[in-house]
């Protein structure tokens, strides 16, 4: 085999694997996150589609075929984003519109023939190589691995939209690596389309949608979209990913103005941080810095400003909005900390009188390829608890949220009572803001006297009802409220009745935006399905499953095909073999972004460092598995999960304090020997099948979208052990299943 058939897989796979950290990126941003999800899991089926392909119609035959189809793919990368844009997709229509369904099948179909393109080049240069497979998928492995770290640094240094078309590059420069005397012609043709293309990649990658005002700025990179809206002269918004918006505040630098021409404030806590004497404020999310505002025009002499991206961060120190704020970042009072919130919490020293946290969550995934439904760890009862640790011994947190209010209760009571807390009831208060849709916890580290529930915010008089009341504890007119009863009765007596899921969210289960329930389904609920499930609707589970459907009813059936047409069989327990390793590789995948997120914190380094490391480790894995037996690679996955159960987050929780460096370095020291581990199933089943590999491969890749989807829905239920256990179940049975005769 010559070394160049290395490169072209490596390079194929690096681009395959950029383009679904671009694409989810991109369609998250401007079709929200679920939908996202939809689209790129039935996409990333063309994989093993392909392969499948080439065992019905024997493709390696064709001298050639690898070099052109390597170019094609790299064609249809370029044009399959801009084409889906233009489709017009409404998704809230897709499921009481069939034009719009059509759309969306089309959206699919140009999406996917990429991958499939892609896993036909594949499973050609797999077959016709299989001698060499260790070898063969280690490329596999490191191209895709290293196609992560590419992804990040194309998308940060030349933006998002432009980084999508490059990334065709690597594909294109595998075609030239196959293709012969004038066929060389077809990929640097393409290769000149690609820099048209990256020109205008601003233009052909953004939805056509109203803005609410002016777009003076626009920035996008591997972690969010930011857009600046220019509503007056002293007012801007700042707007992350097409959803989260929030107001910038126009100042000139002087505080000594009368209370007429003070900033006025949704929620203010200015009552709470004039009883401290010297207050230490905590902004969790300061975004566009209007927290900061708030805190030092209340007299706060020490805040802290946290905010898990950085260039909104960099706009505020020295960009484009530092002047427009009054560089209030360059105020000595004020700390900048590029940090997520619960590590920020955890490792500072001191304490905080008054943590303040307004919608700080954003709806937009991870950027962690399609298989993400943007989990919150702000919101779980262990970060309650970090909240609770972290204030001082008189000291107050307000967080608001217009959706999440019920769990957030029930994750409170839970916390409290864990940190040993006799009447955890005492402790918080609850509020409704009618006018601004907002709901509003105040949790105190001493019980709440009813002169501090009353003046918290705003004084409550029944002339300011309408404009805020209490929630919990509520007056026995407004009792039966579901947070009140949520509180008062606990969680569990609720559930039944409630149309959303109640239930606390924790870090083993963080998954608090997935409140919708099955009960809700119904004809009227599809008439307009919004993109969340702040209502009810169970619109994740249900994508999960019409995914699920798709692959059981239609892909799965197909990759049984070659029984029928194939003069070489695969054995079912080889087909089995392949179909559980697919499934359980993804599964474990998705579980370790989502764990060691936690422990790095949400932001484009948790991405780089748990999939570099994973795929790097893999591809090791796999160049060494003819050196081990056959049971070694599962015991050694088996065995390093139970650790990873059982000792591994106790590890992590307990360094979770260290510099970010030492806890990339940590994350990839955890997690490379199960990675290892995992990259030898493939190629020892790939010995046992010789040439059918191309069948193994298509059915693996099936797999892998069946193993991406359930895992989700074994963690939306009972949470991130079990999805692990049912990983570690599938491997041992396909160990089982390679000691059987696989010829």
């Amino acid at each position: 085999m010559k070394q160049a058939k290395l490169y072209t897989i490596a390079l194929l796979s690096m681009s395959l694997l950029s383009l679904e950290v671009m694409w989810t990126r991109i369609f998250s941003a401007e079709f929200f996150y679920t939908f996202a999800f939809l689209v790129l899991s039935l996409a990333v089926l063309g994989l093993g589609m392909g392969a499948l392909l080439v065992r019905l119609f024997r493709l390696e035959r064709f001298k050639n075929a690898p070099g052109i189809i390597i170019s094609l793919t790299g064609l249809l990368a370029l044009i399959g984003p801009p084409l889906v844009f233009k489709l017009g997709l409404q998704f809230s229509a897709v499921f009481n519109d069939w034009a719009m369904v059509g759309k969306l099948a089309l959206a699919i179909l140009l999406l996917s023939s990429t991958y499939l393109l892609g896993g036909m080049a594949l499973a050609i240069l797999f077959k016709k190589n299989h001698s060499q497979m260790p070898r063969l998928y280690m490329a596999d492995l490191l191209g895709a691995g290293f196609g992560v770290l590419v992804a990040v640094i194309l998308m940060n240094t030349l933006s998002t939209p432009v980084a999508t078309f490059m990334i065709a590059l690597p594909v294109l420069i595998a075609a030239l690596l196959e293709t012969r005397s004038w066929l060389k012609s077809i990929p640097l043709l393409i290769a000149a389309g690609m820099v048209v293309l990256a020109v205008n990649a601003e233009s052909l990658l953004q939805s056509d949608k109203p803005e609410r005002a002016p777009v003076s700025y626009t920035h996008w990179d591997a972690q969010s979209k930011i857009k600046i809206y220019d509503f007056a002269e002293d007012y801007k918004g700042l707007n992350i990913d097409n959803v989260a918006n929030s107001p910038v505040y126009g100042f000139d630098g002087n505080w000594n103005k009368p209370d007429s021409l003070l900033f006025q404030f949704g929620i203010p806590v200015e009552w709470l941080i004039q009883r401290f004497d010297d207050c230490s404020f905590l902004s969790l999310g300061a975004g566009d810095g209007s927290d900061v505002v708030h805190a030092l025009q209340f007299g706060a002499t020490d805040v802290h400003a946290v905010e898990v991206i950085k260039h909104i961060n960099d706009m505020m120190i020295d960009g484009e909005l530092a002047d427009f704020s009054g560089r209030i970042y360059s105020d000595p009072r004020v700390t900048v900390a590029t940090d997520d919130a619960r590590t920020y919490v955890r490792k500072h020293p001191g304490y905080f009188d008054v943590i303040y946290s307004l919608s700080s969550n954003t709806f937009a995934a991870l950027a962690s390829g399609s298989f993400a439904m943007a989990e919150s760890y702000l919101f779980t009862t262990e970060a309650f608890q970090d909240y609770w640790r972290a204030l001082s011994d008189d000291g107050f947190m307000m967080m608001e949220h217009r959706f999440y209010m019920p769990r957030l209760a029930a994750e409170v009571i839970d916390a409290l009572e864990a940190e040993g807390i006799a009447e955890p009831r005492h402790h918080f208060a609850i509020y409704n803001l009618p006018q601004l849709r907002r709901n509003a916890l105040l949790l105190s580290k001493q019980p709440l006297t009813d002169e501090i529930r009353n003046n918290a915010i705003i004084e409550l008089t029944p002339e300011t009802y309408n404009y805020i009341h209490l929630l919990y504890p509520a007056p026995d007119s407004t009792a039966d409220n579901l947070v009140n009863r949520v509180v008062v009765n606990g969680w569990r007596a609720v559930q039944d009745s409630a149309v959303i899921d109640v239930s606390p969210a924790t870090d083993n289960r963080p998954f608090v935006a997935q409140m919708g329930r099955w009960q809700n389904l119904s004809s009227k609920a599809f008439e307009r399905v919004m993109p969340y499930e702040f209502f009810g609707f169970p619109l994740s589970k249900l994508l999960i499953l019409i995914i699920l459907a798709i692959v059981v009813v239609i892909i799965l059936p197909l990759n049984l095909l070659p029984y029928a047409f194939s003069k070489e069989k695969l054995k079912a327990a080889p087909w089995l073999y392949f179909f559980l390793i697919g499934a359980a590789f993804m599964m474990v995948e998705v579980v370790l972004i989502q764990k060691y997120t936690l422990f790095i914190g949400p932001s484009i380094y948790s991405l780089i460092t748990i999939l570099l490391t994973l795929l790097i480790a893999s591809g090791f894995g796999s160049r060494a598995a003819n050196n081990y037996g056959q049971w070694t690679p599962f015991l050694g996955i088996a065995l390093w999960i139970v650790i990873d159960s059982l000792v591994l987050g106790h590890i992590t929780s307990a360094l979770s304090t260290w510099p970010l460096v030492l806890r990339l370095i940590i994350t990839a020291v955890l997690i490379a020997p199960l990675g290892y581990f995992m990259g030898m199933p493939f190629p020892k089943g790939a010995a046992k099948i010789g040439e059918l590999i191309d069948w193994g491969f298509a059915v693996n890749g099936a797999a892998s979208v069946i193993g991406s989807t359930v895992v989700l829905l074994i963690a939306f239920a009972w949470g991130f052990p079990l999805a692990m256990a049912t990983a570690t179940i599938l491997y041992l049975a396909a160990g089982l299943l390679l000691t059987k005769s696989m010829h």
